[in-house]
């Protein structure tokens, strides 16, 4: 989501993961690092742990210093977002004129899709393709470049495919929430779980262990152990347990984590 004194034009074609345009970003073209300012970049949980584990810091100190809390549209689900420096030209804090990304091995999503942008999974569900577009700035250089790549070699190159499998249970919640609108009323108590289960992952492992949870619901040692020692594996474990408390409850509180989901990293 760019500022609006930037022109963005989202080009109405379809494109598939055959389709073949040019872009490329270096320090040699005239725009470099500009993307980087004036930006709202929406950060998705998997960004979080990627980046706080970059800078070795716990995602309570993360969120604080380098996010400000913003609500979704059209589903009132609480979201971060990166907080900008507050100079001229209110920049990413990872972001330095002549370098670049100081973390660009471990960037956010949204700027690993630029400049190419994907339907909502609500679209793909419902006609079984995906569907990309390309996105066009005035102040973008990099289209003019010669380098040609397909959407599925830009993806897989910018690491996308990665990011958007553990961040696909946090995705269906999404999808599913905007699918009810605002009509399904969340509790301030539901908006702060699920503001820390998607997003503070060491104030949700705390939440796990060190209160009554592993009493009141009953989770196999096998789960236990793993949610324990990997953090992505946790992720994927809140996940499910967010769809069953806020979409699909039964009425003694049990839920189980969905089979076959990829829990961990490796």
């Amino acid at each position: 989501m760019i500022d609006q004194e930037f022109k963005n034009q989202a080009v109405p074609v379809q494109l598939t993961r055959d389709s073949r345009f040019c872009f490329d970003c270096h320090p040699g073209v005239s725009c470099f690092t500009d993307c980087c300012r004036k930006i709202n970049i929406m950060l998705t949980p998997y960004d979080i742990i990627r980046m706080k584990n970059r800078l070795d810091i716990s995602s309570d100190e993360f969120l604080a210093v380098y996010t400000e809390p913003r609500i979704l549209e059209k589903t009132g689900l609480p979201v971060p977002t990166m907080r900008l420096l507050d100079d001229e030209k209110q920049s990413c804090p990872f972001v330095r004129d002549e370098e670049g990304c100081l973390i660009y091995s471990d960037r956010p999503s949204a700027c690993r899709y630029y400049p190419i942008g994907m339907a909502t999974r609500s679209h793909v569900e419902e006609t079984g393709d995906d569907f990309f577009f390309m996105i066009n700035e005035d102040r973008c250089k990099g289209h003019q470049e010669e380098k040609e790549w397909t959407v599925g070699e830009w993806r897989m190159d910018q690491g996308v495919d990665k990011q958007d499998m553990f961040n696909e249970g946090w995705t269906e919640l999404v999808v599913r929430k905007k699918s009810f609108g605002m009509t399904m009323d969340m509790t301030e108590k539901s908006r702060k779980l699920f503001f820390m289960v998607c997003y503070n992952i060491d104030g949700f492992r705390r939440f796990v262990f060190e209160s009554d949870f592993l009493k009141v619901h009953t989770i196999s040692e096998d789960i236990v152990e793993k949610i324990k020692k990997d953090e992505i594996a946790l992720l994927q474990f809140g996940f499910d347990w967010l769809r069953a408390l806020l979409f699909q409850l039964d009425p003694e509180g049990r839920f189980t984590p969905k089979e076959g989901r990829k829990v961990t990293a490796d």
